[in-house]
């Protein structure tokens, strides 16, 4: 037996990196199961496992054992509602890259995946990259109100380009030694990002589609990749939605900081901070000291997690 790696899963094969360097392709024993389990995947790129040899040959390579996570993130899975997929596991950090033009990144896609994070417990970043096209002033002020936003509740924000290079040294240092998702709709320039970061590394790219202004996808699957300087970068494909799953509506304010700092002045212990009476949580809306956007934001997911079935 020998220990490896995860760096890629294509659904039935994984590619292994060995602690001993090679790269092979593995299947997974047959023991693991995902009747009941709610989820659509056993294995997920980042998984520590247990490799064995069938007669020392690299071909008949079978993982045995999957070792437990420090943490995971996932989400609903696109084409099994209620279903789990784990994008991937044992992070340090993960980096949302968003744009705020060309393609047009919503601030409640941002929110959902920061929920997710701060659930699983993973430090989160965001990103607003593509700033050499952000040229309108609409675009202007919508980034200075929302880099605000994130910094108050927070969250690390960096602004970066790829074609004046801001930011890119910042983003650079903090990959270094760690283990780091990267996460964004398609076409937000994840791939050109760390492509122009690390030279050499040769992520794949696609241009965007002039009629819709979105992405095209280029990565199909969650795919594991070494830093030149140390650490792991997990790129992941382009998300359309960021659908939530595992968490009741009482325990939504509990994943956004700055709620969760002032929600104990409530008048009641469930309080879900929308109709009830007493409520320190719309008082601080009203006072301008939380963010509106931000609060609607919690508003909507609070009601798409009443509409989930309770396991």
């Amino acid at each position: 037996m020998a220990e490896g790696k995860v760096f890629r899963s294509t659904g039935s094969w994984y590619i292994v990196k060995m602690d001993d360097g090679r790269l092979i392709n593995a299947r997974l024993r047959g023991k693991f199961r995902l009747e009941g389990s709610g989820q659509t995947n056993p294995i997920a790129v980042g998984d520590n496992v247990t490799v064995t040899f069938e007669n020392d040959e690299e071909a008949a390579a079978t993982i045995q054992d999957i070792h437990d996570r420090k943490n995971y993130i996932s989400r609903e899975a696109p084409k099994h509602q209620y279903s789990r997929h784990i994008i991937a596991a044992n992070l340090d950090q993960a980096f949302m890259i968003a744009t705020i033009a060309s393609p047009r990144t919503s601030s409640g896609f941002i929110d959902r995946f920061l929920l997710t994070a701060e659930a699983y417990h993973i430090p989160a970043v965001v990103v607003f990259n593509k700033q050499d096209l952000i040229k309108k002033q609409k675009d202007i002020d919508r980034q200075k109100e929302w880099v605000a936003m994130y910094r108050t509740a927070g969250y690390k924000v960096i602004l970066t380009s790829t074609v004046t290079g801001e930011g890119l040294d910042e983003v650079a240092s903090m990959l270094n030694g760690k283990v780091s998702l990267l996460s964004g709709h398609s076409g937000v320039g994840k791939s050109t990002l760390i492509n122009t970061a690390f030279p050499g590394m040769e992520l794949r790219t696609a241009e965007i589609s002039r009629k819709h202004d979105k992405g095209t996808h280029t990565t199909t699957f969650a795919e594991m990749f070494e830093l030149p300087t140390g650490g792991y970068l997990i790129d992941t494909p382009g998300i359309k939605e960021f659908g939530i799953l595992d968490l009741q509506p009482q325990e939504v304010g509990h994943f956004y900081p700055e709620i969760r700092e002032v929600l104990a002045g409530c008048k009641y212990n469930n309080c879900l901070h929308q109709e009830e009476p007493g409520c320190a949580v719309k008082q601080a809306v009203m006072d301008g000291k939380l963010s509106y956007e931000r609060y609607k934001n919690y508003d909507n997911i609070v009601e798409s997690c009443k509409e989930r079935p309770k396991y």
